[in-house]
């Protein structure tokens, strides 16, 4: 890895009925590499977190991990402002003056291996999408953001592999 380029990747801890989490996996398998930053957030509507992981890290590339219960892995395009308030499934927005929705800006070309998705939910990955491009934009900071959902069941090491390759593509972009 390119020594100039800082890549923060993120994935969540456990969750509701998960005692495990796919992305906590790949977080924590990923071998040590120059510039490379791995953090496992816990799972909660917590901004100062992610806004956090920004100042004290860097980055030039944010790339955030997401577990879903989807078929495959998905490249999501945009994080909405809104996020679930209750488990009654009532939302609210994130952002009372922040625009409705942010586009990503790291393209993430990954073929037949991906899909790609507008829609990242109403729970923490798109909360945590949404928190980290409005500081980016607010900020006015040069900083490329992607997400990937991966599904909890998918292979851990095709996932770990795609990732890597992933990482790879990024630090030779940059």
């Amino acid at each position: 890895m390119n020594n100039r380029t800082r890549i923060l990747l993120y994935g969540f801890g456990p969750y509701l009925q998960f005692s495990d989490n796919i992305t906590a996996t790949i977080a924590k398998t990923l071998p040590r590499q120059p510039g490379l930053k791995k953090v496992v957030f816990p799972v909660r509507f917590h901004r100062r977190q992610f806004v956090n992981a920004i100042e004290r890290f860097q980055p030039d590339i944010i790339i955030g991990l997401g577990q879903s219960l989807r078929r495959r892995i998905e490249v999501e395009s945009q994080a909405a402002n809104c996020r679930r308030a209750s488990a009654a499934g009532t939302v609210k927005s994130i952002s009372s003056c922040g625009p409705a929705r942010l586009k990503t800006t790291l393209e993430l070309k990954l073929g037949r291996q991906a899909g790609k998705s507008m829609n990242a939910g109403d729970y923490v990955c798109n909360f945590s999408m949404y928190v980290m491009l409005d500081h980016i934009r607010r900020k006015g900071l040069n900083i490329a953001f992607g997400f990937l959902h991966i599904p909890h069941e998918y292979d851990e090491n095709k996932a770990l592999r795609l990732v890597q390759k992933i990482l790879a593509h990024c630090t030779a972009l940059h």
